[in-house]
């Protein structure tokens, strides 16, 4: 897909696998040297993410008129820069847990901000027929990076310490902002701003756009309620497997690492099954595959068949959603306008991302009291209902794609 794309790739590539490796740092950051409790770790996940939400609200209109790339390469270099002062302030002993969560907040809304510019970067790069094929490429390689970074990055820290996966993850956002210079062309003008980009209410074009269109709303809604249930049963089973099941680290790390490898799988068929049963079928039925695995999570047990049985249950999951994840961000972007690309993609993001922080603190809660294995089965079974929107969303896929 041209030079200019190749670039693209590499500087994504780049900086998912430095995450990869830096995933969970600051939690961990948080129990290895400040010794926090399951309190403070649970609000350094929830809080941080939340209030970066809230910080990218405003941005949503900045970023829409504006040129994407120096958007890009502006977040970049945000996220290099806050990401920095955790080693930074560890090595000189300042580092506190109010930092970390100052650096999660600034993380997650220049992730959300960097997302919203880069969406409408390619959608303007890349012609339509081969939108599908470029969010597949991100897709696979957004698993391949959560299927050898953790691992990698878990070693890392036994020998270097807790802080040297923050190290890599900051140098990657480096290294992807000097990708994103290497791209050369001039980028289409942005859409000139006016009287509605500064007023209050131009902060919600994009919610507006996404509930008025059905397919979207739809779509929307669904995809909040997965992810934030998927997402919620993470510190539920962190507890569960090493806690009350006795599961060692190196087995829980590969019960999630490993089962990422089905996101290789699953993006890679995106294109060729879209092709043979249709953008209508793929939506209804792959929608629907990844919310009914998760309730497998309940039965559990200890020893090699409970890690077996992680493994199955996150490997359908995963295949599910890496097949369905493309096509999902291929319709967003068709069915959305040039000038409310940002602004729409930031809405989902900071929908999603206050959607997870919400139903992960209720899960939390109501694991304090009656334990994990009962809010792991109320996640999925209220997961189980998710499909019920699905319907509306692939009639309508329908209509706009045939």
């Amino acid at each position: 897909m041209g030079r200019r794309f190749g670039w693209l790739w590499t500087a994504y590539a780049v900086s998912a696998y430095g995450s990869g490796l830096g995933f969970g740092a600051l939690p961990l950051i948080a129990v290895l040297a400040l010794h926090a409790g399951p309190a403070e770790v649970s609000a350094l996940s929830a809080v941080g993410p939340a209030v970066g939400a809230l910080i990218a609200l405003p941005l949503a209109p900045w970023v829409e008129f504006r040129h994407k790339r120096p958007v890009m390469i502006a977040m970049d270099l945000t996220r290099f820069a806050v990401m920095a002062t955790v080693p930074v302030a560890y090595f000189f002993g300042w580092l506190g847990f109010v930092q970390l969560i100052v650096v999660s907040a600034v993380v997650a809304a220049a992730k959300i901000a960097f997302s919203a510019a880069g969406g409408a970067y390619l959608k303007a790069l890349v012609p339509p027929d081969d939108l599908l094929v470029a969010n597949a490429r991100f897709e696979s390689t957004n698993w391949s990076s959560l299927t050898v970074g953790p691992p990698l990055g878990g070693a890392a820290i036994g020998l270097f310490g807790p802080v040297t996966t923050v190290v890599a993850d900051a140098l990657s956002y480096l290294f992807s902002a000097l990708c994103l210079t290497a791209i050369r062309g001039r980028e289409g003008a942005p859409h000139a701003t006016g009287k509605g980009t500064v007023r209050a209410g131009g902060l919600l074009d994009g919610w507006r756009h996404i509930m008025g269109h059905p397919g979207l709303r739809a779509l929307y809604l669904n995809n909040m309620l997965v992810s934030g249930l998927i997402m919620a049963t993470e510190p539920l089973l962190a507890v569960l497997l090493l806690g009350r099941l006795g599961f060692p680290p190196w087995q829980y790390a590969l019960a999630f690492a490993a089962p990422c490898i089905g996101g290789l799988i699953g993006s890679r068929l995106a294109r060729r099954t879209v092709a043979r049963h249709g953008r209508n079928r793929v939506i209804r039925t792959v929608g629907t595959l990844r919310a009914v695995w998760l309730i497998g999570l309940v039965f559990v047990r200890p020893g090699v068949v409970g890690l077996l049985t992680v493994m199955a249950v996150q490997l359908a999951i995963v295949i599910n959603m890496s097949l369905y994840t493309p096509v999902l961000a291929t319709y967003r972007l068709e069915h959305t306008p040039a000038h409310l690309v940002a602004r729409t993609l930031s809405a989902w993001s900071i929908g999603q991302q206050a959607s997870v922080a919400v139903l992960t603190a209720l899960a939390g809660l109501l694991a304090d009291v009656t334990g994990p294995r009962t809010a792991l089965t109320a996640a999925g079974l209220l997961v189980l209902t998710t499909p019920l929107l699905l319907p509306a969303a692939a009639r309508e896929t329908a209509d706009r794609w045939t």
